[in-house]
């Protein structure tokens, strides 16, 4: 393969901000690899009627259910949360619920403020900028003035909050807690040459609309337009040093199973939390015996995933509560922030979750032995079906080296490369931190007038949110990159998804990964003409 300036390695919500940043500089020659395939909106299951069944099956985003030849093998089995991630163009973002609230200014500074996890090398403020970029790119509404998220200046209406949202924030006033709509990537109105949201609601098995900003129909037509070549199916098995040990390149098997080798001046790998470190450990050398960067043995460690505690409730009335985007309601800060009197450091968002279809409603009705089968089957099933919201207790997660990502040798994927192990302990903190939060999500139920019917931590298939095996830092004793994701050891190597995470906070790290990947993309342009010369 011809020599680029840039091989972008995943095409997800980073790989996707990066390509579409640094193409703007049409100097540079830019190639992204992605081991999957691209999507076909023709084909969402939400074009069918049996959509739901497809959340177990092709539109899963847990690779065991999902069996598609793109994934490779992740061993979950020593970790209470299962592993979610998606190997294809747009990566995970193709079926996330479009959730997508900034990180506080305090997620950044917790060892200063509250003594646990580690001060990041930047602040809020440097991201406060690429926050806003990211937001006009990947379209999303929600309502300016939040007491909790001072910094943003333009969103798109806020998604409608229906029924039983309005209940529900009826009940935190009551109890004089914070709420505000949810922050999501859905067009409430025509943005991006994107119709808006029309309230279906199966977005996590993919928007055939268009309407949710997932990355393949946000950042990629305009980075594509600027010229990046994406090659699909390319399944990338090493970073290549030169003799100098700089990044060279990447070694890779295509959609044809053939091994080809792409140089670059730099190398940009975006494969998530677990992918990236995967292929960093895979890409051993003299320099490097145990893995790429991991000289001090941090590359896996410091998971992070964001364990989640789930209430729902169950109301008389019929709210509707089916009805629109799935993970796009309202949310709560209200214990955000840490308060030593609860006993636990740091703290929570509880977020709203919209009713299930009917599909899921009926099989864990029956499962749980409310909507029993044979001639009450379908009175039980009018009583509960849009009856019902959930409340999820999105947990911060303190970095732990003991939890961490390595190889698996023992399972392998389609070309031969081993799969990751991944293992994960819940911490004291967070087991505190969780049955604070179930407990005031009964609180709410109890102030909107419905039935408690499940209270439970953590939930298993829930490992969305993956975070911190590649952490940045100005120390590269105790980091893997620095601020800008610029290896310490490979200086033509960056980083830009999750992994780089210092700490968790308590959102979905979406905006955060992607507002990073934009500051991280200023600086790279010169560090590659530099690599080049």
């Amino acid at each position: 393969m011809d020599p680029v300036d840039v091989v972008i390695v995943g095409s997800g919500a980073s790989g996707a901000a990066a390509a579409w940043r640094l193409s703007r500089d049409r100097s540079l020659r830019i190639v992204c690899l992605e081991r999957g395939g691209p999507p076909d909106p023709a084909r969402y299951p939400a074009t069918r009627a049996d959509w739901e069944m497809a959340r177990h099956g092709a539109a899963s985003p847990f690779p065991g259910e999902r069996a598609d030849p793109a994934d490779y093998p992740v061993d979950d089995s020593a970790s209470p949360i299962a592993i979610a991630h998606v190997n294809a163009f747009g990566g995970s973002t193709l079926l996330y619920s479009g959730h997508v609230p900034r990180f506080h200014p305090s997620d950044f500074r917790t060892r200063t403020l509250d003594g646990v996890g580690e001060d990041w090398p930047l602040t809020h403020e440097d991201l406060t900028p690429y926050f806003a970029e990211n937001e006009r790119m990947m379209g999303v509404a929600g309502l300016v003035g939040d007491p909790a998220n001072p910094d943003y200046d333009s969103l798109l209406p806020p998604v409608p909050l229906g029924p039983m949202g309005r209940r529900l924030g009826e009940a935190f006033n009551a109890l004089g807690w914070h709420w505000w709509p949810s922050y999501g990537a859905i067009n409430t109105r025509s943005h991006g040459g994107r119709a808006a949201c029309i309230n279906l609601g199966p977005c996590n098995t993919g928007c055939a609309q268009g309407a949710k900003g997932s990355v393949d129909v946000t950042y990629w037509p305009e980075a594509l337009r600027q010229g990046v070549e994406v090659r699909t199916g390319c399944a990338v098995v090493e970073v290549l040093l030169d003799g100098r040990d700089r990044a060279s390149g990447v070694r890779y098997i295509d959609a044809e199973g053939r091994e080809q080798v792409q140089t670059a001046a730099v190398v940009v790998l975006a494969c998530s939390g677990i992918g990236t470190p995967r292929l960093l450990l895979h890409s051993t050398s003299t320099a490097f015996p145990d893995g790429l960067l991991n000289d001090t043995g941090l590359v896996g460690r410091n998971l992070m995933l964001h364990p989640l505690g789930y209430t729902e409730g169950l109301f008389d009335e019929d709210l509707g509560s089916s009805i629109g985007p799935q993970g796009c309601c309202l949310l709560s800060q209200q214990f955000y922030e840490t308060d030593p009197d609860r006993g636990f450091a740091r703290g929570y968002t509880m977020h709203i979750l919209r009713g299930p279809p009917p599909g899921e409603t009926a099989v864990t009705g029956y499962l749980m032995r409310r909507i029993p089968l044979g001639p009450d089957h379908h009175r039980r099933m009018a009583e509960t079906f849009n009856h019902t919201a959930g409340i999820a207790v999105i947990a911060e997660d303190l970095p732990d080296p003991d939890n961490r990502v390595a190889l698996d040798p023992d399972h392998t994927d389609a070309h031969g490369m081993p799969g990751v192990r991944v293992t994960y302990t819940l911490g004291e903190n967070t087991k505190r931190m969780l049955a604070h939060g179930l407990d005031r999500s009964k609180d709410v139920f109890a102030a909107a007038g419905a039935k408690v019917t499940a209270a439970f931590a953590p939930v298993r298939q829930t490992g969305w949110h993956l975070m911190g095996t590649a952490r940045m830092g100005t120390d590269p004793r105790t980091s893997v990159v620095n601020a800008f994701g610029q290896a310490h050891t490979v200086p033509n190597l960056f980083i830009v998804d999750s992994s780089v995470f210092v700490t968790a906070g308590a959102v979905n790290p979406v905006a955060t990964a992607q507002a990073l990947t934009l500051r991280m993309c200023d600086h790279l342009p010169d560090v590659a003409r530099r690599a080049a010369a």
